[in-house]
């Protein structure tokens, strides 16, 4: 019965760093698509004019600060109550601040630029948390 129990708990802790390990790499995904729409609506529409209307939706960057709130705090949360390491937990914090201030300011240059450092912290925190995985 012992046995069971050893094995069981093994498999759980696997299934659950690798499920941790995905999302992630979920987090590094959706930052880097948060990335693109930020430089390429600044490019469309700063330098070409083009898609203002959908590109700038203030719809789309709440939702976007939900699902990186939502992501971010589960994976990294739980990365740094397992591992113990507290720097990706800062980092992504540090990230998801700004990028929550980004969304109050409103649209123009400093909505860009705090969203694509946010962003950046944000991702570097996922990836800090995949590389300290026990």
């Amino acid at each position: 019965m012992m046995l069971y129990y050893y094995i069981y708990g093994r498999l759980m802790s696997a299934t659950i760093l690798a499920l941790r390990a995905r999302l992630d790499r979920f987090g590094v995904l959706l930052s880097g698509l948060c990335l693109l729409h930020c430089l390429a609506g600044l490019f469309l529409v700063g330098i070409l004019g083009l898609g203002g209307s959908a590109l700038l939706d203030p719809a789309i960057h709440r939702f976007g600060l939900i699902a990186a709130v939502v992501v971010g705090a589960s994976t990294i949360g739980l990365g740094a109550l397992r591992h113990g390491r507290m720097l990706p937990l800062a980092v992504g914090t540090f990230g998801l601040i700004l990028m929550a201030s980004a969304v109050i300011v409103g649209h123009g240059s400093a909505e860009a630029v705090l969203t694509i450092c946010g962003v950046l912290l944000v991702a570097s925190a996922h990836v800090i948390n995949m590389r300290s995985g026990c």
